[in-house]
């Protein structure tokens, strides 16, 4: 009976953990802030900024739609930086995670006590494949206006 008990206390734990955020330091940390005021930026902001931590994430087990996992991960990177006090995420980048998944059939008939019983067991692996994302938590000393487009990076030798 107490198998059946934690089981269940394992398995939830076993999903939150596969959808932790996690970060490694590179500045100091700042006091945490609401995930609302943290921006997404595609190419480095304008003006100067500090680097605060490099932040790795999931989409999370069950998530579906590929604009459902983009926006979880988005989100896990903003609540991250919040926690660092970083008001900025320099976006890294997207990739695809490894989906195992199948069909198996198991089955077993057996006797005991006087008494014959048998079973059988179909599972299926349905859980969609993971979205990983990464990048670098930043403070903006001067953030731009949340409206104001983002201007791609000039390249070197570009003619712009």
């Amino acid at each position: 009976m107490r198998v059946s008990r934690l089981l269940p206390l394992l398995l939830g734990v076993g999903l939150l953990a596969g959808c932790a955020s996690s970060h490694v330091l590179t500045g100091t940390p700042r006091a945490p802030i609401d995930p609302a005021q943290v921006r997404i930026y595609h190419g480095p902001p304008p003006g100067q900024y500090e680097e605060i931590a490099i932040l790795n994430t999931s989409s999370g087990a069950l998530t579906y739609g590929e604009q459902n996992k983009v926006d979880s991960v988005l989100q896990k990177l903003r609540n991250e930086a919040a926690k660092l006090g970083a008001n900025g995420v320099l976006f890294q980048g997207t990739a695809d995670g490894y989906r195992s998944g199948g069909v198996s059939v198991g089955g077993g008939v057996g006797r005991g006590g006087g008494r014959s019983f048998s079973s059988a067991g179909v599972g299926v692996d349905i859980s969609p494949q993971q979205k990983y994302a990464s990048g670098v938590a930043i403070w903006v000393a001067n953030p731009p206006p949340a409206d104001a487009p983002q201007t791609p990076p000039v390249l070197p030798g570009s003619t712009e």
